[in-house]
C-alpha cells in the first residue's frame, strides 16, 4: 500500500492529507475484511509504507524501533495511526502485515515534488543534468538515505517474512546511509565534478527547515538488519545506482 499524500503537501492540506493517508488506508483495511468475511479464510500479506517521520524530537543519537512515536507533522501522525491499524487488523487475523518505515528515499527519479524532504534528491538530480537545484537548509542537515532500488528491495523482501520471523512488532525502521547536506554535496562533486556542484543555489526557506528539524536524522537498524534487509553503504553509492538505474549508465554531457 503505497497511496499517500507526502508531507509538505499533508501539512498544507490538512483535510486531503487524512482523507488520504487516514481513511484511504482504513478503508483498505475494512475491504479486506469484509472480503473475508463473505467468502472465507482471506488474509492476505499486505506490506505498508509507514516513514520515518512518525517518530518527533527531542532525539537520542540513533533511533531504535523501541523508541516513542511522537509525530511532529500531520503526516507523520496519519502514518503513525496507519501503524496501528495495521498491527490491530493483524493482530485479529484479518491481514498478515508488514510495516516498512522508510528512510529519504534518494535519488528520487522524475519531477520535483511536493515532499518537504524533496530537496534531498533535488540537489543530486538537478546538478547531475546540467540544471540549477534549490537547496533551502544548511548543510549540516543531516538524514539517513537509501535509493529507490533499495526502497523496492525492502518492500519485496518484507513481503517473504513470516509472521513468525517479525513477532508481535510487524512495523521496522529501515537501514541507510546517515550523511548530512554537505556530505550529499561532496559526494556529488567527487562523481560529477567542481561544475555540479556550482549548480546549487541556496535558497533559505523557513517553512521547509522547520518540517525537516522535527525529522529524526540517525536509525539503529539492528532489527531490520537481522532480518536480511539491506541498504547502500555510503552515499556515493546511492548517486551511482541513481545514474545506472535512471540516467542510462552515464553522465549526460
Amino acid at each position: 500500500h503505497l497511496a499517500a499524500i507526502i508531507s509538505g503537501e499533508a501539512e498544507r492540506d490538512f483535510d486531503k492529507g487524512y482523507r488520504i493517508n487516514l481513511d484511504g488506508m482504513r478503508n483498505l483495511l475494512e475491504a479486506i475484511r469484509q472480503e473475508s468475511a463473505r467468502h472465507g479464510a482471506y488474509v492476505p500479506k499486505l506490506v505498508f509504507s509507514s516513514s520515518s517521520g512518525i517518530f518527533g524530537a527531542p532525539f537520542p543519537p540513533a533511533i531504535s524501533d523501541e523508541f516513542h512515536v511522537t509525530p511532529l507533522t500531520s503526516y507523520g501522525a496519519q502514518k503513525a495511526i496507519g501503524e496501528l491499524l495495521l498491527a490491530d487488523y493483524s493482530r485479529r487475523g484479518f491481514v498478515d502485515g508488514v510495516g516498512i518505515r522508510f528512510p529519504s528515499i534518494v535519488i528520487r527519479p522524475g519531477k520535483p515534488n511536493a515532499s518537504a524532504g524533496g530537496f534531498f534528491s533535488g540537489i543530486i538530480r538537478e546538478p547531475l543534468q546540467g540544471l540549477e537545484a534549490l537547496l533551502p537548509v544548511e548543510d549540516d542537515v543531516i538524514f539517513t538515505h537509501a535509493s529507490p532500488r533499495s526502497a523496492v528491495g525492502f518492500l519485496l523482501h518484507g513481503a517473504s517474512l513470516s509472521r513468525e520471523q517479525l513477532g508481535p512488532r510487524i512495523n521496522l525502521s529501515m537501514p541507510g546511509v546517515c550523511v548530512t547536506v554537505g556530505e550529499q554535496i561532496e559526494a556529488l562533486r567527487r562523481i560529477a565534478g567542481d561544475k555540479a556542484v556550482k549548480l546549487i543555489r541556496r535558497a533559505p526557506d523557513p517553512a521547509s527547515a522547520a518540517i525537516v528539524k522535527g525529522w529524526p536524522t540517525r536509525f539503529d537498524a539492528k532489527r531490520a538488519l537481522s532480518l536480511g534487509f539491506k541498504a547502500e553503504r555510503d552515499f556515493d553509492e546511492i548517486i551511482r545506482v541513481h545514474i545506472e538505474d535512471d540516467l542510462g549508465g552515464r553522465l549526460p554531457n
